[in-house]
């Protein structure tokens, strides 16, 4: 008997069951469609991500106070206070000779704040920072002027507002040039409103306010070093270009360790970290992540294979003598096989294809339910789960296959 012969007979005895063959295959629905949704979930995050970093900028190295282990144990505030970042080491990585792999360097002083207009207030985080940060971080403003050179000389107090800060502090006016606001009891002249670049559950980047580095070290927070200079909380660098950033890193590190007089053979007080790292931190966390949620979703997948091969027993009990008459009439055994084992498998094989548009419809779900967010449904996802629901009925339907395919035909036709 022919592969199509037997497909044909599977399909229309799983026909004359309809309620039984749906609800055996709602086991391998729900599974299949868990991970589709699951791992759809997980490639929407994954992308979000990486969108996020290049909106940062390109090129870029952040440099930090404290060794790489130090860097990832938390904020800088939280790291050891022995690791510092100078205006001493800014200008150093600002030396062309010594670092010509260096196409900018903007150094940051944050601190998040009590940020007021006497009438309304809210926390923010306020960055000092210098006028080369709009060029690396790429965050131009909306409305008004960045600030310059003659503002860092003059310690000026001025200020420039995220979409956040503004929504909050001036609900009624989406531009409040030349307006003040109060920094710890400072007050700050509104030169310019940021550009938006949104937020998450996470942070928000729109709740900034950014001013002169040098207010902030002189004026607003105390952030004098041991050696009697100014500190910074970190220093963006932007390289040349994207070949060149790992001789940038390098030379960043070099000049640091002369800059702070490390041996040759003790650790660095600081870190020099990439968006390339960064983004692989991320997606090794993201990755286990959704190996670790897709294997949850495989238990439902693993529940339907035994419904399946429940199901597929019983059939087997009620068609007895039917098994009997088709080998007395001349049926081999392995066309008994692949009957049993193909209808097994169509089981599991339309339960995945419902479970494919169930988990489409739950990445749907998802996007539609969080802002500023897509779930992505991968070809790799769709196969992945179609392969694993084929596999699940293959394995589960071989021995109820097999136990039909032996039967003697002579107990068979006896059997009531």
């Amino acid at each position: 008997m022919s592969i199509l012969e037997s497909v044909r007979l599977a399909l229309r005895a799983l026909a004359a069951n309809k309620l039984r063959a749906a609800l055996t295959m709602l086991g391998i629905i729900i599974g299949v469609g868990a991970v589709i949704t699951l791992m759809s979930a997980g490639e929407g995050v994954s992308f979000y991500i990486e969108e996020q970093f290049k909106g940062i900028g390109s090129n870029l190295l952040f440099v930090l106070p404290g060794s790489s282990e130090a860097a990832r144990s938390g904020p800088p505030g939280m790291r050891a206070s022995s690791a510092e970042l100078t205006n001493e080491d800014v200008q150093a990585l600002r030396d062309p000779l010594r670092a010509p792999d260096v196409a900018a360097v903007s150094p940051q002083l944050f601190r998040s704040t009590i940020v007021t207009t006497g009438q309304r207030d809210m926390i923010a985080q306020v960055s000092g920072v210098s006028s080369d940060f709009a060029r690396v971080r790429n965050w131009y403003p909306e409305v008004g002027q960045f600030i310059t050179q003659e503002h860092l000389i003059s310690r000026a107090r001025v200020a420039l507002l995220g979409k956040t800060v503004v929504e909050q502090l001036f609900p009624d006016n989406p531009y409040p040039l030349d307006q003040t606001v109060r920094i710890n009891d400072v007050p700050f002249r509104v030169i310019g409103v940021l550009e938006e670049k949104g937020g998450s559950q996470f942070s928000d980047e729109d709740s900034t306010v950014l001013i002169p580095l040098t207010t902030a070290q002189t004026r607003l927070f105390s952030s004098r070093s041991r050696s009697g200079g100014y500190k910074v909380s970190a220093i963006l660098v932007e390289a040349v270009s994207e070949d060149r950033m790992n001789a940038a890193a390098e030379q960043i590190a070099a000049i640091l360790r002369e800059q702070h007089g490390i041996d040759f053979s003790d650790e660095d007080d600081f870190s020099v970290i990439s968006q390339a790292d960064i983004l692989n931190v991320f997606g090794q966390i993201m990755g286990v992540l959704t190996v670790f949620l897709g294997a949850i979703a495989g238990i439902s997948l693993l529940v339907g294979g035994i419904g399946i091969m429940n199901i597929m027993l019983v059939s087997v009990t009620e068609r007895t003598r039917e098994i009997g008459l088709r080998k007395a009439v001349g049926a081999r055994q392995q066309d008994i096989l692949w009957q049993f084992l193909l209808e097994a498998v169509t089981l599991s094989v339309v339960g995945g294809l419902v479970g494919i548009g169930l988990g489409a419809l739950g990445a749907e779900v998802i996007s539609t339910l969080v802002e500023d967010f897509r779930a992505m449904v991968t070809p790799q996802s769709v196969l992945l789960a179609t392969t694993f629901s084929a596999a699940v009925g293959l394995f589960f339907g071989i021995y109820p296959a097999r136990r039909a395919s032996l039967l003697n035909p002579i107990e068979a036709l006896r059997y009531e």
